[in-house]
Parts: structure tokens; C-alpha cells; sequence
């Protein structure tokens, strides 16, 4: 028996099966006889299942060995025709392709042999004719072709052993090698002798024909450098004629002398470069026009060298950097240090202590027309210098299969490296910097100086302005035309690392001297501090106050409109530039037509964004604080005194208008013959309505609209606080009656103040009515009738209408009503 067979414990393990040999009982020879007649019955059946399954198997082995019959004759039938047909072929084949294969290897190195002849037939060729047109008719075109088809032939073919016996003659008994080489170097010293000639005799057909040829015989590079130097001469003859006739004539005190002459030079240079171009491009390859650019830089570098060295003697530019270094700006450190006590109004912008600090502004040494008009031609000439190096990194850019016209724009690194770059960085760009930050500051210093108030502000209601608004100082439109034009030049010259100097030293010196000045005035000089507690300030005080907060509010404006102006649009160019051939500006607008290098045009927007976010920033912070203290010393202490005048003698408690005891309040009673929308006497609006606009109607006549809009911002809300407190005040003291016209009344005031101003022109502030939304939301409770009040209190749609009240702010105003107590 097999191990499966044995019986299995309870706890898993098997059990040997029962001998019956070993047999001590008849229950285990039983227990025996059973295991075995299982045993019998299993193999029986799977005998059975044999025998069964026999004829299946039997019909499949006859099957198989039936196709093994058929696939035996198939193998030798395959066998047949392998060793009687495919065998033969298969050989032939074998014998016909190492034939072919040989006959190809012969094919080809016959080829290549006559390839070598050929080759060396040509050399000979070529060599012979060299030697003819050079000795015979002196045909050099000729002859340069004849090396220039022998520069084309392998240098295998040329040194080899087969080329030295066939190509020498009697006549050339040279190698060819040689013979080329030399035929070459005396073709060269040739072609130069004969271009030299021709540029002094200025024979510009034979200076083109000799050009033409130094290709030819391989020496492109000497071609390339001696018309570079023949192109230089001019650049060098011109640019000092330029220089000698103006300062002969006198024209070098013209302001724009200098930067006519730089100009000039760059024309010429991009002139020889556009005229030339395609010249040397044809005849010498793609890219190889890049070499005679080099060399025109080299020139650029000692002539534009000559003329800034020349215009920085001729302008006293370092004279005046040390002037500039010098000057103490007296006016505006002594404005900010600790006023002086002085006794009556100040009057720092009248026109005797402007005449007094006259003197004072010649006496510094420092003559800001010359300034100017230094900065004007340094604008000019550092425009100029950017569409040169423009045009140049345009001239140089390789060519490639793929090009990609949207590829940034990127300057050759010897135009970047040259000297003249370097002098312009040094002798332009650093005095630039420097006397614009001068020119900022001093003309922020003058415009202060020379500050005039606008004439003809009152705060009466009777009296004309006599000023078109803004309602702001002259210092205002002076440093902002200076702002405006000083950027303008700054973004002309196409110079990034100039803006990006330029703008944050404007935005400083705004932030520091135009913002600390106006808040130093407002601080000590117009500062509206009652001369007696309770009384208001004085008049003129308080409109120098306003007038300042003006400045402030336009000058954010101002500021933002500039910016805008260059970010969006194509700044204007520069005093004094005009378009120029060769050089011109691109017909792009926006900053990235002027700024095409890498980033440079991101950097310039990210900076003068900067400027409007930092200015607006600063000054609207200064207005906000201004505006706070207009409303703490003028407007605050009104608004209460206006509340108790317009609700004076007025009850909300009105009786039969027969009960002779009945109170003043029955004039307030709506006629019964009447609409109820149209009473026929109004007491608390047309009070309200008269002191509401004498106290904030001269004020809207002198603030712009926008501070106008911050003060009735604050007021609005400290009166509807004053408003609530007053309506809060009438629990008990309101029956049904007078709670309707206790909402009309509050309804009033809040038209009448939405309204300020658009009597004259304004336009309605209707964003105000928010601040008396819960002054309107009590009333409509003390107003409603029960079953709006139950909806309320069941949280229907009505409950929506007085959102802005609590739930116990409702009932509060609810039971105000007396009947309702």
C-alpha cells in the first residue's frame, strides 16, 4: 500500500496501515479486511476508467501514426528535392556572388583609380595653368581659378608619390605641392600690392576685383584683414573730419555736437556694413563678415574713444561730477530740520522769500541749463550706442539651418569686451547716473523753492474759486514734468542698467524730499490746530491743508499715468534725437522694441512698476493721515452740534391735532388730503440738508475727488455711529405714527448725504448708504406692522431686509415704540 492509503490520526499525523500478520484481535483482521476492499474498489475503478478510455486512445494513436505516414513521405520528398535541386543552386548562387562581389571590389578600385587620374589630370591641369597665366598674359583671375580648382583636389592626391612623377615638366619640374604653394604666396603678395595701389589711388573697381580674389587662393583670412584695414582708413579719415570741421567752425559748443559726431561715426560703420555685406558674404562664405566687423570695431574703439575723451574735456563733465558731489542741497536740509517759532502765518511760497533765495541759487555753483543739456546729449549719444550695438549683434547672429527668429538677441562678445564699451560705461553711463540723480533732487529742491499756492480758495459758499481744479501747487506740475521727462530720456537710451539706477534713486528722492516736504508742511507750517479749543482752525490753514493733501492725491496720479504711459506705449525719443539711415529704431513699440536683449525689457517694467507701487504706497499712507486729521480738527466736531440742530423741538409722538394741548409736532402731521410721500412741512431734512452742505460742500469744492471721497469715507461712518446712538436714545418716546416719519426723516439725512456735491457736477455716492444701513434697518422695525414683524420673528423673507441687526438689536427696536412697550 502507499503512504496516501494509510489512515490519519485526529491530530493530523498518519498511521501505519493495519497488518493483518500482526493482527492480536478480530476487530483489527475486520478493521484490516475493510482497508483492503477499499483498496480494491479504488483500483477497480480506475482500471475501469482505463479500459474505458482505451478506444479513445486507440483512435488517436491510429490517427498519429496515419499522419506520421503522410509526414514521412513529405521528408523524403523535401530531402529529394534538397539534395537534387536546392543544393546545385544554392552553390551556383554561392559561386555567382563571390563573382559579383569581386567584380565590384575591381569595379571600384578601378574607379577609384580613374577618380586618381582624373584627380591627377586635373592637378596637372590646374598646375600648368597657374604657371601659364602667370608668366604669359599675366592673367591673374585666371590664375587665381586655376588654384582655386586645385584647392579642391585631396591632399592625398596632391602629396602623393603618383601625383610627383606625372605632374612635373620641363616647364614645372617642381612638385605640385610646391609649385601651388608658391604660385599662392606670390599670387598674395601680388593681390596685395596691387589692392594697397588701388586704395591710394581710390579705384574702387580694382579694389573690389583684388578683393574678390584673395578667396580664391586660399587666403581669405589676409583678404578679410587688409580690406578690413582699407574700410578702417575711411572710418578713420572721416570720423577726424568730422571732429576738425566742427572745431574749426565753432559748431563743437553746439549742445548736440558730440553726439552728431558719435552718430555719425556709427552710421558710417553700419553703412560699410549694410553696403558690404553681401559682397564679402558671397565671395568669402556665410559668417565670414563677421572678421571685417571686429576689425570696424577695433576702429569704433580709437574714434569713439577720441570723440568721448574730447566731448568729456570739452563739457567740463568732471568739473562738474565734482560740483555736483559738492553741493549740499541747503534748501531742502534746512526745511527739514525742527521749525523755527516765528510769529504769523509762514509764507515760505510768497514771492519776496522767493526772491530772497534767488541769490542763493546762482550762489551754488552748480548751473542746471548746462546740467540739462549735458544730459540731453548723453541721452542722445547713449541711444545711439544701444541701436549701434543693436545693429551689430543683428549683423553678427550665426546662421543656422533652423533658425529661430524669436531667439533673444545676444551682443558679441567683442563688442561687449571692447574698449569703447568700456569708456562708454565709465565716461557715459556713470556721469549720467550721477547728474540725473543731481538734476532729480536739485529740481525737486527749486520747484520747492519757487512753490505757489493757488489763488482764490475760500471756504465760503458765496465766493467763487477764482483756480480751475486740481486745486495743487506749482511744485507739483514742475517735479512731475521733470519726473516725466527724466524717465523719458532714462528709457531712450535703451540702457537697462541706466533705468534700473535711475528709477530707484527717483523713487527715493520722491519718497524722501517730495513726500517728507509736503509732510513737513503739513506737520509744522499748515497743520489745522484750533487757535482756541472748540473753535475751528483758521481758514487759510486749513485750505493750505487741503491744497497739500491735493498735491499728494495728484502726484499719485501723475505718477501712475507715467508709468503707465512708458509701460504700455513707446516712449517718446530722446530732446534732439532724430532717425538715422542704417541705425534706425525698429518699427516694434512697447519696451521689448527697445529693450530686445535677453530680459532687459522685464527688468525696465518690473522697476518702473516698482516706482508706481512705492510712490502710491507712501503717499497714500500720508493722505490717509492727512484726512484723518481734516476730519478730527474741521469735521468731527460739527457733526454732533448738526444732529441736535436738526432734530431739535421734534417728537415723534404726535397727537390728535384737535386736542388743543397737542404738541409743536403737529405741523410735522401728514395731511389726511394728502399722499402720505408728500408732507406738507419737512423740519429734520432741510435743517440737516443746510449744515450738512455748509460743513462738507467747501471741502469738496477744494479736495479732489478721490480725497474727497476718503474724508466722506470716515464721515459717513462717525455720523451714522452719531445717527444709531440718537435712535437708540428715543426708546419710549416713539409711537406708530411718529415711527414712519421717524423713517423718513433718518431716510432723508441719507439722501442728503449720498448726494453732496452733485450740485455741483459730482456724481451721487450711493456705495455710502451702507454706513446707515442699520440706522434704516431700526426704523423699518419701529415701522412695521405686525404681520412683517411676525415674518421677521419667524425668520421669513423680511428677515433678510434687517440682516444688519442681531436678533436682540431687532426686538430692542421693536419695543421702542411706546404702544409696543
Amino acid at each position: 500500500m502507499s503512504k496516501d492509503d494509510g489512515p490519519v490520526e485526529a491530530n493530523g499525523h498518519e498511521t501505519s496501515p493495519p497488518d493483518i500478520f500482526n493482527a492480536s484481535s478480530v476487530s483489527e483482521i475486520k478493521a484490516t479486511l475493510l482497508h483492503l476492499h477499499d483498496q480494491e474498489a479504488a483500483v477497480t475503478a480506475r482500471l475501469d476508467a482505463l479500459v474505458a478510455s482505451q478506444k479513445d486512445f486507440s483512435r488517436e494513436l491510429g490517427r498519429l501514426d496515419l499522419l506520421r505516414a503522410h509526414l514521412g513521405t513529405q521528408v523524403n520528398t523535401a530531402r529529394n528535392i534538397s539534395h537534387g535541386m536546392l543544393s546545385p543552386a544554392a552553390a551556383t548562387a554561392d559561386r555567382i556572388s563571390g563573382a559579383v562581389r569581386r567584380l565590384d571590389l575591381e569595379q571600384a578600385r578601378v574607379k577609384a583609380t580613374l577618380e586618381v587620374v582624373e584627380q591627377v589630370a586635373e592637378l596637372k591641369a590646374c598646375v600648368l595653368g597657374v604657371n601659364g597665366s602667370m608668366e604669359g598674359p599675366q592673367d591673374w583671375e585666371m590664375a587665381a581659378s586655376y588654384l582655386n580648382r586645385a584647392s579642391k583636389i585631396p591632399a592625398d592626391v596632391v602629396n602623393g608619390a603618383f601625383a610627383a612623377q606625372i605632374v612635373p615638366t620641363a616647364e614645372v619640374p617642381d612638385p605640385p605641392s610646391v609649385t601651388l604653394h608658391n604660385a599662392s604666396e606670390s599670387l598674395c603678395g601680388l593681390f596685395l600690392r596691387e589692392f594697397d595701389k588701388a586704395v591710394k589711388e581710390n579705384n574702387g573697381a580694382k579694389i573690389t576685383r583684388f578683393f574678390k580674389l584673395f578667396p580664391l587662393i586660399g587666403r581669405s583670412e589676409v583678404g578679410l584683414d587688409v580690406y578690413g584695414r582699407y574700410v578702417c582708413q575711411g572710418v578713420a579719415t572721416r570720423a577726424r573730419s568730422n571732429l576738425n570741421t566742427g572745431a574749426g567752425s565753432g559748431q563743437a559748443t553746439d549742445g548736440y555736437f558730440y553726439a552728431s559726431a558719435l552718430t555719425k561715426l556709427f552710421e558710417h560703420i553700419a553703412q560699410i556694413i549694410d553696403g558690404h555685406g553681401a559682397l564679402v558674404e558671397r565671395h568669402y562664405g556665410s559668417g565670414k563678415m563677421t572678421r571685417v566687423i571686429e576689425r570696424l570695431q577695433v576702429e569704433a574703439d580709437v574714434q569713439g574713444g577720441i570723440i568721448i575723451d574730447t566731448w568729456t574735456d570739452e563739457r567740463n563733465v568732471v568739473r562738474k561730477l565734482t560740483d555736483i558731489k559738492s553741493y549740499a542741497f541747503t534748501f531742502l536740509v534746512q526745511s527739514f530740520l525742527p521749525a523755527q517759532r516765528t510769529s504769523g502765518t509762514p509764507r515760505t511760497g510768497s514771492p519776496a522769500h522767493r526772491d530772497g533765495l534767488a541769490g542763493e541759487v546762482e550762489d551754488e555753483g552748480v548751473d542746471m541749463i548746462e546740467i540739462d543739456a549735458i544730459l540731453n546729449e548723453l541721452g542722445v549719444m547713449l541711444g545711439r550706442w544701444s541701436l549701434y550695438c543693436r545693429f551689430l549683434g543683428d549683423s553678427c547672429r550665426p546662421i543656422e539651418e533652423n533658425d529661430n527668429v524669436d531667439a533673444p538677441l545676444m551682443l558679441p562678445d567683442f563688442l561687449v569686451d571692447s574698449p569703447l564699451s568700456k569708456k562708454i560705461k565709465d565716461r557715459m553711463i556713470g556721469p549720467f547716473n550721477a547728474m540725473t540723480t543731481f538734476f532729480l533732487r536739485r529740481s525737486v529742491e527749486k520747484a520747492f523753492q519757487l512753490d505757489e499756492q493757488p489763488s482764490g480758495l475760500t471756504l465760503n459758499l458765496h465766493s467763487a474759486l477764482n483756480s480751475e481744479p486740481p486745486h495743487i501747487t506749482s511744485a507739483v506740475d514742475d517735479i512731475m514734468y521733470i519726473v516725466n521727462k527724466v524717465l523719458q530720456q532714462s528709457i531712450a537710451t535703451s540702457q537697462a542698467q541706466v533705468v534700473t539706477n535711475v528709477v530707484p534713486t527717483l523713487s527715493r528722492i520722491l519718497g524722501a524730499d517730495f513726500i517728507g516736504m509736503i509732510q513737513r508742511k503739513m506737520r509744522d507750517e499748515y497743520y489745522p490746530r484750533p487757535a482756541v479749543q472748540g473753535a475751528q482752525p483758521a481758514e487759510q490753514t486749513v485750505i493750505a491743508f487741503l491744497v497739500l493733501i491735493n498735491n499728494l492725491d495728484v502726484a499719485v496720479d501723475y505718477i501712475r499715468r507715467i508709468v503707465r504711459g512708458h509701460v504700455d506705449n513707446k516712449p517718446g525719443r530722446a530732446e534732439g534725437e532724430e532717425t538715422k539711415g542704417g541705425i534706425e529704431d525698429g518699427a516694434g513699440s512697447g519696451l521689448e522694441s527697445i529693450y530686445p536683449l535677453s530680459d532687459d525689457a522685464s527688468v525696465v517694467r518690473q522697476a518702473l512698476q516698482s516706482l508706481s507701487t512705492s510712490f502710491e504706497s507712501k503717499a497714500s499712507d500720508l493722505i490717509s493721515d492727512g484726512i484723518q486729521v481734516v476730519f478730527n480738527n474741521v469735521v468731527k466736531t460739527r457733526l454732533r452740534p448738526i444732529l441736535a440742530e436738526s432734530f431739535r423741538d421734534i417728537e415723534y409722538q404726535p397727537r390728535d391735532h384737535n386736542d388743543p394741548t397737542a404738541s409743536t409736532y403737529q405741523n410735522y402731521e401728514v395731511d389726511e388730503d394728502e399722499d402720505e410721500e408728500l408732507p406738507r412741512a419737512e423740519l429734520v431734512r432741510p435743517r440737516f440738508a443746510g449744515m450738512w452742505a455748509e460743513l462738507v460742500s467747501p471741502l469738496s469744492r477744494i479736495l479732489t475727488p478721490t480725497a474727497f471721497d476718503r474724508l466722506l469715507t470716515i464721515t459717513v461712518a462717525y455720523l451714522a455711529r452719531l445717527l444709531e446712538k440718537r435712535l437708540w436714545s428715543y426708546h419710549g418716546r416713539v409711537n406708530a405714527l411718529g415711527a414712519i416719519r421717524l423713517e423718513r426723516d433718518v431716510s432723508g439725512i441719507v439722501t442728503t448725504v449720498v448726494e453732496v456735491g452733485s450740485s455741483q457736477g459730482a456724481p451721487a455716492r450711493y456705495r455710502h448708504r451702507e454706513a446707515f444701513s442699520r440706522c434704516v434697518q431700526i426704523t423699518m422695525i419701529m415701522a412695521m406692522d405686525e404681520d412683517e414683524w411676525d415674518d421677521v420673528v419667524g425668520g421669513g423673507e423680511t428677515a433678510d431686509v434687517v440682516d444688519k441687526l442681531g436678533v436682540d438689536e431687532r426686538a430692542r427696536a421693536r419695543s421702542m415704540i411706546r404702544e409696543h412697550r
